[in-house]
């Protein structure tokens, strides 16, 4: 209802855990590499011991379930997972959905429903054969907190399925506070013995709350100012306790108020109203102030916009409903104004789920992949309105203001964080490496540009082929160097703080002519932003840094598609 108002493409706020908005702030970060780390700890080729538990909590909101499902992009080659989200069962019935999770079928038996014994027979046979084979198994169950004391002892004797190296099955439990409360008590000491591994997810601080909604706007496509006033965000920190799932619901409100109101940005007023119908609560009224009736009106705007929709679509009347409004160009920024000239953007692309020709296996396509990267920089130079050529394709493109970047050991939600179109590197056995024109990314596919057209590819094919090296076009700001020193200044460095300045919604706070410089201040502004995007957090902006910042603030000059799910 709000989008186009706010200049937005789509909700901002949703509360269901899509990756593509995962905000990774240190403490989650950390959370997704210890989920990692009990893959790899699970592996005979990763080299770990294997067995036990890996446990990682947290308050409701704080985003388990979404770091769960980004874990799930990154599952490597040659491991199975079994996903349990909803544990509230018996032990036979959880010994089932195991065996249903793994597609263990259970061999032929008599008449009398299977038994816990042939449930266990029959995946202790299937991890024996993956183990054989070289392959690993890995049981995650989420909302942990729910298991029965039975069905918790169950799980730990499933971890006694063993050879004489290692342990056949890991577990991951991810739930609330109280399954560490579980954990605690005598009876399940055993149980906690096992933990190899566990972490708590904290809520955002205030400056991560900014970052967090900034984040999620750019990704919804916002590229003109926040529509939250800086006060506004300082009031929201206090009032959600910076739990995500609390903010997502609070900033949707807040704008769906500001918008019933005709209002383009959000204040306090508005946030406060909002918490009272969200929260139950009236920060307003307890503070002396009067109450407003933004919901009231919104409502009444909703009831409006109903009957006239069924009006103009009634059967019989043959009208059409009047085209949505485009949203307003922003006004130009002390960014904008501070960023180099804007490299063109393509034309907007086909949209994948139209042209994407849907490709089950990533192998079938290896073989018309080229091995020489050059081709890949020219067919990812159209993305750019870059002129073809048959020469160095870095040089041509330093001619139009851009250079070349390559970039290894990313992951999934740095691809989706940057949202650029790129080059993938593939590594097929003992043949030379290929690549791949990366130009869409959904929740479960990629999508890739051919000589023939556009193929899709699901993310869990890509994935066995793919070890993190990416290449892409970036346009550096006026005045930059690899090596930024302390005390420098120019156009990079103006930039570099506009766009901070923007992301953090604090421009106020900082003069707005002058010369800025790169100094401790600017340096600790640039380690936290590279610790939210899972960055080298060094305090020195370099290319991904800067690319990064790009995306942040909707600023990327183009972008992927939005590949099907």
């Amino acid at each position: 209802m709000y989008s186009h108002h706010f200049g937005l493409t789509q909700d901002p706020f949703s509360i269901a855990p899509d990756p593509r908005y995962l905000f990774m702030s240190d403490r989650h970060r950390e959370a997704l590499a210890h989920l990692l780390y009990g893959v790899a700890g699970s592996g005979g080729k990763a080299g770990g011991s294997g067995g036990g538990f890996v446990l990682l909590t947290g308050d409701i909101g704080t985003g388990k379930t979404t770091i769960c499902r980004c874990f799930l992009e990154q599952i490597p080659q040659g491991c199975h997972v079994a996903y349990i989200f909803n544990p509230k069962l018996t032990v036979t019935e959880l010994l089932q959905s195991i065996c249903e999770e793994f597609h263990v079928t259970l061999t032929a038996a008599a008449q009398n429903p299977p038994t816990v014994k042939d449930y266990i027979d029959a995946l202790n046979h299937f991890l024996l054969a993956g183990h054989a084979a070289g392959q690993s198994s890995v049981l995650i169950i989420d909302e942990g907190q729910n298991l029965a004391p039975d069905v918790l002892e169950q799980l730990r004797l499933l971890t006694n399925l063993e050879t004489a190296e290692r342990k056949l099955l890991q577990i991951v439990l991810i739930g609330q506070p109280e399954l560490r409360t579980m954990l605690a008590r005598p009876e399940l000491e055993q149980l906690a013995q096992r933990v190899i591994a566990r972490f708590h997810l904290d809520a955002l601080t205030a400056a991560e709350s900014a970052q967090y909604i900034a984040h999620r706007l750019a990704v919804a496509g916002l590229t003109g100012p926040s529509p939250f006033e800086s006060s506004a965000l300082q009031r929201l920190h206090r009032l959600t306790h910076g739990v995500p799932r609390r903010i997502n619901l609070l900033c949707g409100r807040a704008l769906l108020g500001a918008w019933a109101h005709g209002q383009h940005q959000v204040d306090r007023a508005v946030l406060d109203q909002a918490a009272a119908e969200v929260f139950g609560t009236d920060p307003a009224a307890r503070s002396g102030g009067r109450r407003f009736t933004y919901y009231v009106l919104g409502g009444l705007t909703l009831l409006a916009l109903a009957a006239l929709s069924a009006f103009l679509f009634w059967p019989g009347l043959q009208m059409r409903p009047p085209a949505p409004p485009a949203s307003a160009s922003a006004a130009p920024t002390a960014a904008s104004a501070a960023s180099p000239a804007s490299v063109a953007v393509a034309a907007p692309l086909t949209p994948a789920s139209a042209a994407a020709t849907p490709i089950e296996a990533l192998e079938l396509l290896l073989t018309q992949l080229p091995p020489d990267i050059n081709l890949a920089w020219h067919a990812l130079g159209a993305n750019w309105k870059l002129p073809p050529g048959d020469g160095d394709p870095c040089r041509s493109a330093s001619a139009q203001g851009l250079q070349c970047y390559r970039a290894n050991g990313l992951t999934l939600p740095q691809l989706r964080q940057l949202n650029r179109p790129g080059i993938l590197t593939l590594y097929a056995g003992q043949a030379p490496p290929v690549h791949a024109v990366l130009v869409g990314l959904g929740e479960q596919t990629a999508t890739l540009r051919l000589a023939d057209g556009l193929h899709s590819v699901r993310l869990v094919s890509l994935g066995r082929w793919w070890r993190g090296d990416f290449a892409t076009y970036w346009q550096p700001p006026a005045d930059y160097r690899p090596e930024l020193r302390d005390g420098s200044s120019g156009g990079a460095i103006e930039h570099l703080a506009n766009q901070l300045d923007r992301l953090e919604a604090v421009a106020a706070s900082f003069p707005a002519t002058g010369s800025r410089i790169l100094d401790a201040a600017l340096r600790e502004r640039v380690l936290t932003f590279q610790r939210s995007q899972g960055l080298k957090a060094d305090g020195q902006p370099g290319p991904m840094t800067f690319m990064q910042l790009d995306s942040a603030t909707g600023m990327n000059p183009v972008r992927l598609q939005t590949a099907p799910r």
